[in-house]
């Protein structure tokens, strides 16, 4: 089970960090991606994190401004977002996977979501 927090109302310019907690698995045994869907919009990659934490791969659209991590004793892996635009406003999710994916295809685990609005 994987629970995304972290979200809520920010301003253009501002920062957030989102969480997302894994429980029932061997966390560190999967890559963890993060990706976002705004209203009719497709689910999109925003990153994606190695097993160890060593490797990551970032969406142009956020390449600089977010950062990805993971801490594998807590089971955790983190979205730091930083100057942020209004575009960024969406859903956030959380996916388990076995491999760098882009797709939403690649992953096999997901979790709940978490709102990120961004104000103008």
């Amino acid at each position: 089970q994987l629970q995304a927090s972290g979200g809520g109302l920010v301003q253009a310019g501002g920062s957030l960090r989102l969480s997302c907690a894994a429980s029932g698995r061997t966390f560190s045994g999967y890559f963890m991606g993060w990706f976002r869907q705004a209203p009719g919009k497709e689910r999109d990659f925003v990153a994606v994190i190695s097993l160890s934490g060593g490797r990551s791969i970032y969406a142009d659209s956020v390449k600089g401004r977010f950062t990805i991590s993971r801490d594998n004793a807590k089971n955790t892996v983190y979205l730091q977002m930083n100057n942020l635009k209004p575009e960024d406003t969406a859903v956030y999710y959380c996916a388990a996977g076995a491999g760098m994916w882009r797709s939403t295809s690649g992953y096999d685990y997901w979790g709940q979501g978490t709102q990120v609005t961004v104000s103008s």
